[in-house]
């Protein structure tokens, strides 16, 4: 299958969980007639560098990095450690209409279940259901 499609993708992620967020990367790199540009925030540019940076000024910089993307990706094992700000980053999303993949936990079978009411499908951590996921809801 011939490279249809650059997907530009945010994940949103913690840096408290980079392996998870790395892991994925590679899982996305790997992938078969799959390219992506990835607009999250690197560890070596985070949006945050201060803890008392108020919302709105997060808010402001996660704009620029969703409102350009066709998927959000949501990496679910950290939903309920990092929900204030997930929250601030979904709320954009879905401000922006963009659809919300949610990921299951590296090595887990389920997800909290706050997350299949938030996102437009959930899948397991594997690449075809990933990547499938991605390029059907994809705006």
């Amino acid at each position: 299958m011939p490279y249809l499609k650059t997907y530009d993708l945010f994940i949103s992620h913690a840096w408290k969980y980079v392996d998870e967020y790395d892991r994925f990367i590679t899982l996305l790199d790997a992938a078969p007639n799959f390219t992506y540009r990835n607009y999250s925030a690197p560890p070596d540019k985070p949006l945050l560098f201060t803890s008392r940076i108020s919302k709105g000024v997060l808010a402001g910089k996660l704009t620029n990095k969703i409102r350009p993307v066709n998927a959000f990706i949501m990496l679910s094992g950290m939903y309920y450690n990092y929900h204030e700000w997930m929250q601030v980053e979904l709320d954009l999303a879905k401000e922006y209409n963009k659809p919300i993949v949610a990921v299951a936990p590296w090595g887990s079978q389920k997800m909290p279940s706050d997350i299949y009411t938030i996102a437009d499908i959930c899948v397991k951590w594997n690449t075809d259901s990933i990547i499938s996921a991605i390029r059907n809801y994809s705006i």
